[in-house]
């Protein structure tokens, strides 16, 4: 779950990271209201994306004529295709320098990753290209946590001056929110050194573990669900776990772990997945839907079926696949794998119906999908 900056601050604050003083309002009279009590500020579009100034959506103002003026030009603002329903006005920060600091979860190291860059204010990806040797980074093995002795550790080398020990503490606090608060990601860009030597976090983004939300009831109350798109939308209200994506091959297995690999393969072989579409647990039965929602994505140039039964049997599952099949009448080439229970009944089925035979693993069918698809 993604949440904007405004709902994301206040885990900063309380983990002793400063922040400047801020109103979170949804009208341009509330944004006079705000700018009188925090002084000359820069009023923020709320959406949890970034790039908002670029679009438009960050500008400063001096008085409350100032902040009514932009606000009302910033409400209703698409960017990166989210309304902006709100803005912060906050109070602007003298700025002596900016740096980046964030903790994210890592695949290559499966577990927290401390990043910390001396070009703050900019996308960490461009800095990653352009001058690489201005990006620290540290993983954290979660057995022995992370603090500001290893942040200290990490920021060798780095020119920092006397702000280095202030920095180490800072990454050292970070590190305990994103802890605490089951986060993906703990982003502040910039983090600000003002002229007396003090640190603010001027922006930040927080995104929260979905597993987690439960655990933290009260903070998923501010968070921004993930937009989701007409077909990922119908899934949802199917109780079917779908995700749109930009490629052309449609993908339908059984089971998450399953679908991902599956997917994993594809892209492997050259392909791109048009969808994430898995039909394990209760629904295996929803085969029609599942495979209806996996057909109307536009482009899908051809589809692997994995099934691997277990608990969801094979031939029960080919049942409703095939039945689905008959209804809808796909005209694109379809490629199977088939393992585990009731596999030599679905075969049998799916050489009667459709005289297709399967291949012999979901990497010789992932591969023939790909060639198909080209």
């Amino acid at each position: 779950m993604n949440f904007e900056e405004h709902a994301a601050k206040p885990l900063l604050k309380a983990a002793g990271i400063a922040v400047p003083e801020g109103r979170y309002v949804r009208t341009a009279v509330d944004a006079a209201a705000a700018q009188q009590a925090v002084g000359p500020c820069v009023v923020k579009a709320q959406v949890p994306t970034g790039k908002r100034g670029k679009a438009g959506g960050i500008k400063t103002a001096d008085t409350p004529e100032d902040a009514q003026d932009v606000t009302e030009k910033i409400l209703g603002m698409e960017i990166a295709g989210h309304i902006v329903e709100g803005v912060l006005v906050e109070g602007r920060s003298d700025i002596a320098r900016e740096f980046y600091a964030a903790i994210m979860n890592d695949s290559a190291s499966k577990g927290p990753l401390v990043i910390f860059s001396t070009e703050g204010g900019m996308d960490i990806e461009d800095v990653a290209a352009e001058t690489p040797d201005k990006i620290k980074r540290a993983a954290v093995d979660i057995r022995d946590g992370f603090d500001a002795g290893a942040a200290a550790a990490m920021l060798a080398g780095l020119d920092l001056g006397e702000a280095k020990s202030a920095i180490a503490e800072a990454l050292d606090r970070l590190y305990n929110a994103y802890i605490a608060n089951d986060a993906e990601l703990l982003e502040i860009n910039p983090l600000a050194l003002t002229p007396d030597g003090s640190l603010v976090a001027l922006d930040c983004k927080y995104v929260m573990d979905d597993s987690a939300i439960k655990r933290h009831q009260d903070l998923a109350e501010n968070g921004t669900p993930d937009q989701l798109t007409k077909l990922e939308a119908r899934g949802e209200e199917a109780v079917i776990k779908y995700i749109e994506l930009d490629g052309d091959i449609g993908i339908l297995a059984n089971g998450a772990g399953l679908t991902m690999t599956t997917m994993d393969v594809v892209r492997h072989h050259g392909g791109k997945p048009a969808n994430f579409c898995e039909i394990g647990g209760e629904a295996y039965t929803k085969a029609h839907t599942a495979l209806e929602m996996v057909l109307d994505k536009p482009g899908v140039k051809s589809l692997v079926v994995n099934f691997c039964g277990a608990f969801a049997r094979c031939e029960v599952m080919m049942d409703g696949l095939l039945n689905a099949w008959d209804d809808l009448t796909p005209d694109i080439p379809v490629f199977f794998s088939i393992a585990g229970t009731g596999d030599k009944e679905a075969i049998a089925m799916l050489k009667d119906r459709l005289g297709l035979e399967p291949y012999p693993d979901m990497d010789a069918a992932s591969k023939a999908a790909v060639d198909a698809a080209k």
